[in-house]
C-alpha cells in the first residue's frame, strides 16, 4: 500500500499545475456544452418565452398520454403511431434549428422568434404523419394503387422526416436513408446481382407509406409504445436519485482497491446505462462525477476518459432496458423478454469483466491508490438515505419477469417513481431522507417534459429506419446482400486452406469471414447513428447473412447489436469517448483508441457466442460443457489480453511475455479444448516466473 500511494503521488506531482484545471468538477452548462457538441439529439435551440411555454405543454402532454395508454389500453395501432409521430414531427421543428442552435429574434418572417419554414415544416409533418390515421378506413381499398392525395401526403411525410432526423441527429441516417431510396428507383442501372426491375416512386411511396413494411412497422410501433415509457421512467429514476445512489453504492464496495474510481465508474455507469438508453448522456451525467475523481489519484486524461466512456457504453448492453433494444428484439424475435434479458447476462459480464481488469492491471503499473476510508460512502449510511429510489426499479424489474406487457411494467414503474419521489419530498422535511432529492410538482412536471424531449430524435430515427427497412422488402436486397458476402467470404475460405493446411474446415472459416465483414459493416452503419436505429438497420441487413449459414436468430441478433454499439467507442466517429475527453481535457483520438481497447471484451465475445452460442445459455442444443469452457475461457483470454495491453500479469512484463499473451488470448477465447489449453500452456510460464520472482524488474 505505500509503494501505491507514493507512486500516486509521484504521478499526481508530475501533472503540473496545468493539469488541476481538468480536474475540477464542471458546471452544469459546461457539461450541457459538451453534451450538445457531441450528442445532435440533445442540441435544443433558445426559444422566446411564449413558444418555450406552448413546447412545454405539448411535451407535457405528449407524456401525460403515454403514460396513460401504458396503463389503460394503447388504441388502435395506426391511431397511436400517427398521434406520437404528429406529435415529434412538429415538436422537432420547433425545437432544432435548421443549423446550430438558430437564432430566437421575432420579425416578419419570424413568427414567435422562429422561421416562418419552420412553422410550415411542423405543419406538414403534423397533417402528413396522421393522414394514414385518419383515412384508415378506407386505406383497405386502394392500398396498391394510391390516388393523388396520399402520393402527395407520402412524398411529403418522406422529405419532412428526412429534414427531422438531419436536425435531430446529423447527416447519417438521412444518407442512408437517401441511398437506399435511389437504389430502389434506379434498380435497372444498379451492377451486377444488385440490379432489379427499379419502382416507381408511386410504388415506393405506397410501400413506404400506405403498408405496414415502411414508415409504420414494427420499429415505430415499439418506439412509441415501449421505449418512449422507458425513456420516462429513466429520467424519473434519475431525478428521485437511483443515478446517485448507483454512484454511491459503487464507490462503497470497489473504491477502496487500486485505482478506485474508475472501478466506481465502471459499476455506477454499467448500472445507470441501462436505465439510461443513451452512452452519450450517460457518459456526461456519470463522468462529471468520476472523471475528476480518477485524475485525482493520477490516471492520465486519456485513460479516464476512456474508462468512462467504455462503462458507459456497456451499459447499452445490460440488463434490464438494454437501452431499449431488449423490446424491439421481443418484437422482432417473438421470444418472451426474459429470454432475451438471460441470454444478455454472461455477455454483459464479460464486457465489464474486460474493462476492470483493464483498469486494475493500469492502476497496478502505475501504482495508484484506492479512495480514502473517508472518501467511501458507508453502504448502510447511503441505504438508510436512499433506499427509496431503488423501490421502482426493483417493481419494474419484478413485472417484466412476471410476462406481463414491458409498457404495463413501465406504467407501474413511472407511478411508483412519482410516489417516491413525492414521499422522499415529505419525509426530507422531516429530515428522515435525502434531502437532495425530492420530486416536487415542478419537478415532476419537468420531468414529463424532458422525457418527451428525450424521445424526439428517437421517434424520428425509427421512422426513417422504416423506410430503409421498407426498400428492403420491396426490392429484396436483403437476399442480395446475403449472397454477396457469404459467397465471397467461401473464396477467402477456399484461398486461404491450401494455405494454412492445418485449418481443415471450410465451413468454419467461411463463418469467420462472414463474422468479420458482418463486423466491419455494423461498426461502420453505426457511426453517428443511436443504438435503436443501428440495430435496427443490421436486423434488417447484417443478420440475415448470418442467418444463412446456420447461426441462431438470436445469436445472430446479439451479434449485430454488440457491434452496433461498439461504434459510440470506435474512432473516428467515438461519440461517446468524444464526449468523454470534452470533460477531461483529452485527446478526443487518444480517448477514442483507449476506449475500444478498454472494451475489448465486447469485441471478442460476439465471436465466441457465434461458435458456441451456449454462452447465451437460452439457445437451442445448450449443454453445461460447452458454457464453462467458453465462459472461462473467454475470461482467461480476455484478463490474457488486458495484461498485453497493460505491460503487467502480476508484475511488469518483458516484451516477447507480452507478445505471448496476446496470441494466448485468441488461443483461449477460442470456444475448443485444444486450442485453449494451447493458450494455458503459453502462459504458464510467465504467470509462474511473477509469482515465484515477485518485484523482479522487467525491462524491454
Amino acid at each position: 500500500m505505500a509503494e501505491q500511494r507514493s507512486g500516486a503521488g509521484a504521478s499526481g506531482q508530475g501533472r503540473g499545475a496545468g493539469q488541476a484545471e481538468t480536474d475540477r468538477e464542471l458546471s452544469a452548462e459546461e457539461l450541457r456544452e459538451i453534451e450538445e457538441r457531441f450528442d445532435p439529439e440533445s442540441r435544443f435551440r433558445p426559444l422566446s418565452k411564449p413558444l418555450t411555454r406552448a413546447i412545454t405543454v405539448a411535451l407535457f402532454v405528449l407524456s401525460v398520454y403515454h403514460t396513460y395508454t401504458a396503463g389503460f389500453g394503447i388504441p388502435r395501432a395506426t391511431n397511436h403511431m400517427g398521434l406520437h409521430l404528429s406529435f415529434t414531427l412538429g415538436l422537432i421543428f420547433l425545437s432544432f434549428a435548421i443549423w446550430g442552435r438558430g437564432e430566437t429574434e421575432p420579425g416578419l418572417l419570424r413568427p414567435l422568434g422562429l422561421p416562418v419554414w419552420d412553422w410550415a415544416l411542423a405543419i406538414l409533418g403534423i397533417v402528413s404523419a396522421y393522414y394514414v390515421a385518419w383515412i384508415y378506413d378506407d386505406l383497405a381499398f386502394r392500398v396498391g394503387n394510391p390516388n393523388a392525395t396520399d402520393l402527395t401526403m407520402g412524398t411529403i411525410l418522406i422529405l419532412v422526416l428526412l429534414e427531422a432526423t438531419r436536425r435531430a441527429m446529423g447527416w447519417p441516417l438521412p444518407v442512408i436513408a437517401l441511398l437506399f431510396m435511389a437504389y430502389a428507383y434506379f434498380g435497372q442501372s444498379m451492377p451486377g446481382v444488385l440490379q432489379h426491375p427499379g419502382a416507381s416512386w408511386s410504388n415506393i411511396v405506397n410501400h413506404l407509406y400506405l403498408t405496414s413494411q415502411g414508415i409504420y412497422g414494427t420499429a415505430l410501433i415499439v418506439i412509441s409504445t415501449y421505449v418512449f415509457h422507458f425513456v420516462l421512467f429513466g429520467v424519473l429514476a434519475t431525478r428521485i436519485g437511483l443515478g446517485q445512489l448507483f454512484i454511491d453504492m459503487a464507490s462503497a464496495v470497489a473504491g477502496r482497491f487500486s485505482g478506485g474510481p474508475a472501478k466506481v465508474s465502471v459499476l455506477s455507469s454499467a448500472m445507470l446505462g441501462s436505465i439510461s438508453g443513451s452512452s452519450i448522456a450517460n457518459t456526461v451525467t456519470t463522468g462529471a462525477l468520476t472523471i475528476p475523481a480518477m485524475r485525482k489519484i493520477g490516471y492520465p486524461k486519456h485513460f479516464a476518459a476512456a474508462v468512462e466512456a467504455a462503462a458507459s457504453t456497456g451499459g447499452q448492453i445490460t440488463p434490464p432496458v438494454m437501452g431499449a433494444v431488449a423490446f424491439l428484439m421481443i418484437e422482432y424475435l417473438g421470444v418472451p423478454l426474459t429470454t432475451i434479458l438471460t441470454a444478455a447476462l454472461v455477455p454483459a459480464f464479460m464486457h465489464f469483466f474486460g474493462v476492470i481488469v483493464q483498469v486494475h492491471l493500469e492502476a497496478k503499473r502505475r501504482g495508484l491508490r484506492g479512495l480514502s476510508r473517508d472518501e467511501i460512502p458507508r453502504v448502510m449510511a447511503v441505504l438508510a438515505r436512499d433506499w427509496l429510489t431503488v423501490v421502482p426499479l426493483i417493481l419494474l424489474v419484478s413485472i417484466l419477469l412476471s410476462g406481463r406487457t414491458p409498457y404495463n411494467a413501465a406504467f407501474w414503474g413511472i407511478l411508483s417513481c412519482i410516489a417516491v419521489g413525492l414521499a422522499q419530498t415529505g419525509l426530507a422535511r422531516l429530515g428522515w431522507m435525502n434531502p437532495t432529492c425530492r420530486l416536487g410538482w415542478r419537478d415532476l412536471i419537468d420531468a414529463f417534459v424532458q422525457g418527451a424531449r428525450m424521445s424526439l430524435s428517437v421517434t424520428a430515427a425509427a421512422a426513417l429506419v422504416g423506410v430503409i427497412i421498407g426498400v428492403v422488402t420491396l426490392t429484396g436486397v436483403g437476399f442480395k446482400i446475403v449472397y454477396l458476402v457469404t459467397s465471397t467470404a467461401g473464396q477467402w475460405a477456399e484461398a486461404v486452406t491450401p494455405i494454412v493446411p492445418f485449418l481443415t474446415d471450410p465451413a468454419g472459416l467461411t463463418l469467420l469471414f462472414t463474422l468479420l465483414m458482418t463486423a466491419l459493416v455494423c461498426v461502420l452503419m453505426g457511426c453517428g447513428i443511436p443504438t435503436t436505429a443501428n440495430y435496427l438497420i443490421m436486423i434488417a441487413i447484417a443478420a440475415p447473412i448470418l442467418g444463412a449459414l446456420g447461426v441462431q436468430p438470436i445469436v445472430a441478433h446479439f451479434f449485430v447489436f454488440y457491434y452496433g454499439v461498439l461504434a459510440d467507442i470506435t474512432p473516428p466517429v467515438a461519440l461517446a469517448a468524444y464526449a468523454a475527453a470534452g470533460i477531461a481535457g483529452a485527446d478526443p483520438f487518444k480517448a477514442g483508441n483507449t476506449a475500444f481497447r478498454l472494451g475489448m471484451g465486447k469485441v471478442l465475445v460476439p465471436f465466441v457466442f457465434v461458435f458456441s452460442p451456449s454462452l447465451l445459455i437460452v439457445v437451442d442444443g445448450f449443454t453445461w460443457g460447452e458454457f464453462w469452457l467458453a465462459t472461462l475461457g473467454a475470461m482467461a483470454g480476455i484478463y490474457a489480453l488486458s495484461a498485453a495491453f497493460a505491460g503487467w500479469l502480476f508484475g511488469p512484463l518483458y516484451a516477447f511475455e507480452r507478445a505471448l499473451m496476446a496470441v494466448a488470448a485468441i488461443l483461449l477465447v477460442a470456444p475448443s479444448p485444444w486450442p485453449t489449453a494451447i493458450g494455458v500452456v503459453l502462459v504458464l510460464p510467465t504467470a509462474l516466473r511473477q509469482i515465484l520472482g515477485r518485484g523482479q524488474p522487467a525491462s524491454g
